[in-house]
């Protein structure tokens, strides 16, 4: 069952507008932090897109239609990739576009994003 702090409120739950942005933009950081583990291995745009396209969803740019497609596109983007790091990196972009569609993809933006680093051997140090 889903938590329903995730729902937004046009379905039922309790995530308002305002929040639901919030939370796309959080998830974006998450995967945008860790996006240079993708950029190192290949010149493909989509996790990075992705990204960009999750901020235009939280300002009321795009609608969630284009954000879903471009989630689609960076999960595809990771199946294309190799190295582990990057895969998980574009994985975590693709999970923070999604995060327009359903808010509860926003864990999938963090635990790629840890994964991304985990596997580049690289430490999670938290911003102060």
């Amino acid at each position: 069952m889903r938590d329903q702090r995730f729902i937004a409120v046009h379905r039922g739950g309790p995530l308002d507008r305002e929040n639901h942005a919030f939370l796309v933009r959080w998830a974006a950081d998450c995967a945008k932090h860790v996006l240079p583990l993708f950029v190192r291995t290949t010149a493909d745009p989509r996790p990075l897109q992705a990204i960009e396209i999750a901020h235009k969803w939280a300002d009321g740019e795009v609608a969630t239609g284009v954000a879903m497609r471009a989630s689609v596109a960076a999960h595809a983007a990771a199946r294309q990739a190799t190295d582990k790091a990057a895969i998980a990196a574009a994985r975590s972009a693709g999970h923070a576009v999604a995060t327009a569609h359903f808010a509860d993809h926003s864990m999938g933006a963090l635990l790629y994003a840890l994964q991304a680093l985990d596997a580049s051997g690289r430490p999670w140090v938290p911003e102060l």
